[in-house]
């Protein structure tokens, strides 16, 4: 049987954690930054903790 591809799009998107949860960038700060405060901004350019039903399918699409 074939090895299975890690899907190039969701690599690119998520990473997993050493204690394997699934990080992903919040969405929010690709435009209208100008009207958005800075505490907002750099609460929005944190990483986020996927929830446990997505992460099951993320961690699928990687091959974890």
């Amino acid at each position: 049987m074939p090895k299975q591809k890690t899907h190039s799009g969701t690599k690119k998107r998520f990473k997993i954690t050493g204690s394997g949860k699934v990080m992903k960038q919040q969405a929010g700060m690709r435009h209208n930054l100008e009207v958005k405060s800075g505490k907002r901004k750099r609460a929005l350019n944190q990483d986020q903790v996927l929830a446990s039903q997505d992460a099951k399918v993320i961690k699928k699409l990687l091959g974890k």
